[in-house]
């Protein structure tokens, strides 16, 4: 039951007694749903996150290989080339979290807000 289907009935029982019994409204007030914020992941905020990530990891690059892990080989025409270097996940992983951290409270303080909307703040 929503808020405004519960003012009609109160309204309802309203027109046939001037009191309401306690146990009608806390019956009633138990029917209530609570609202609910649907934030689904859409193609824009998908597409923020993405640009977020891509930003953070090329701004922490340095950090994404494992230098001591390199090998390097001379070709033919004394040529030095990289033929191996280790990625690093963990660091990589890091710095995803971290960015999807920052959405996902984003997110709860828009619920917050929205549940204060509805039902007030309890400070």
């Amino acid at each position: 039951m929503k808020k405004e289907e519960l003012i009609a009935k109160l309204t309802g029982v309203k027109e046939y007694t001037n009191t309401v019994s306690i146990d009608f409204v806390l019956a009633a007030l138990g029917m209530l749903e609570e609202p609910t914020t649907k934030i689904g992941l859409t193609q824009e905020l998908a597409d923020e996150i993405a640009n977020k990530i891509k930003s953070c990891l090329d701004n922490n690059s340095d950090d994404l290989v494992d230098l001591d892990s390199a090998e390097f080989e001379l070709n033919y025409d004394n040529r030095i080339e990289l033929s191996r270097a280790e990625v690093n996940v963990s660091e990589i992983m890091e710095h995803v979290v971290a960015i999807i951290d920052d959405f996902v409270s984003e997110v709860e303080d828009l619920q917050v807000e929205a549940y204060n909307e509805n039902f007030g703040s309890e400070q």
